[in-house]
């Protein structure tokens, strides 16, 4: 089966996701990424058709060619850029079989999704929060999956080595207790508390990974708390091995997130002190929580003396590293890799649509300059 991956970013997280997921599925896959940046797999074909609208049909019209000249079974769209645009160019190209995922939603033009989404068979939606909000827009349920978001353990296991380089590069001295964040620089990841909370915590250095519109204010914010010295920004990295080697405890104080970053962490042997992480919530909702873990409460104290709490459990153990612990298999790329597999083989085994009904009143406008079959605006959710 050939399939081709449209995805509007490689960077953090999707990109991720999709790298660890074409590595195991045992088809002829290739990638088209609608923006610049990211870092590509190895061994698979990638393709960049860089767009800067949501209701590009410069992109549309690249990827229907695409399309067309690959002849591909199956085409697989991830976030909401690629959605709506590789949807329309699939069924424009006469693919077959289109599928879907959603790795999250944020601000996005719902009349044009929806309209969209009407032109692939299912949506992989990456949580069931995501899943729930599908249906309030009202997608069918049938036209709807939940198969979470996952990790590759093996890429995360921890590397004293590595630890001792990475802290040197980052000027952090062995014996400094280093708390870290992961994570694009956005409101609602709340890296903020992070900053307030580092200045309860006497001689820990602050470590945060990543980049976002948040930056600037993140670093006046670290300025204000009088902490400056003691935060570091490391910017975004392709990979965040090296980076969780290096930490001592994993902070991640926002409220909204699945957590995967609190997923690596816990991999990688750190303590995890965190608001929102559906595995970890779901371990100790059923009495069996992770090991090293602590969900943060609304009280504004809940993080700075959970930070504490796990730096005086770090000096009691002489600094040594906890066990790399796991969600269960349900979250491990195999099992992503498998279910994901058995739908493709699923909806492969359905006839295939080779037009597209709902777009056929719109022919003779599609080839129109800077025109676009349906609604929508100019909004980024990659």
């Amino acid at each position: 089966m050939r399939v081709l991956h449209v995805i509007s970013t490689l960077e953090p997280q999707a990109g991720h996701q999709l790298r660890s997921l074409v590595r195991r599925l045992p088809y002829d896959n290739e990638i088209v990424a609608l923006s610049p940046g990211g870092l590509a797999p190895e061994q698979v074909p990638v393709h960049r058709i860089i767009g800067v609208r949501d209701h590009d049909t410069a992109v549309v019209r690249h990827l229907r060619q695409l399309m067309r000249a690959g002849r591909y079974d199956l085409v697989h769209t991830h976030l909401y850029q690629a959605n709506v645009q590789g949807r329309v160019a699939a069924r424009l190209a006469g693919v077959p079989h289109v599928v879907a995922t959603e790795h999250h939603l944020g601000a996005v033009t719902r009349p044009l999704y929806l309209a969209t989404e009407r032109l692939g068979q299912i949506t992989i939606a990456g949580s069931a929060a995501i899943a729930d909000r599908l249906r309030g827009w009202g997608v069918p349920q049938r036209r709807i999956t939940t198969i979470p978001k996952a990790i590759d353990p093996a890429e995360y296991r921890f590397d004293a080595a590595l630890r001792g380089t990475t802290r040197a590069r980052l000027g952090v001295a062995p014996g400094v207790p280093l708390v870290g964040g992961v994570g694009r620089f956005e409101p609602d990841k709340r890296f903020d508390l992070l900053i307030r909370a580092i200045a309860e915590v006497p001689d820990a250095v602050l470590l945060l990974v990543g980049d976002g519109p948040s930056r600037a204010a993140l670093e006046r914010l670290a300025v204000i708390e009088g902490v400056a010295g003691r935060v570091l920004f490391a910017g975004a990295v392709a990979h965040p091995h090296a980076m969780y080697c290096a930490m001592d405890v994993f902070a991640s104080p926002g409220q909204t997130s699945f957590g995967l970053a609190a997923l690596e962490a816990v991999t990688a042997g750190l303590p995890a002190v965190y608001g929102s992480c559906v595995p970890l919530a779901e371990r100790a909702a059923a009495r069996a929580p992770v090991p090293g873990t602590h969900r943060l409460s609304q009280d504004r104290e809940s993080l700075p003396r959970a930070l504490r709490a796990e730096l005086l459990c770090l000096a009691e153990r002489g600094g040594t590293r906890l066990p790399g612990r796991s969600a269960g298999a349900r979250y491990d790329a195999d099992h992503l890799a498998s279910a994901v597999g058995s739908l493709y083989e699923r909806i492969s085994a359905r006839p295939g649509r080779r037009f597209i009904a709902p777009l056929l009143a719109y022919r003779g406008r599609f080839g129109r300059k800077n025109s676009f079959p349906l609604p929508g605006s100019s909004v980024r959710n990659a």
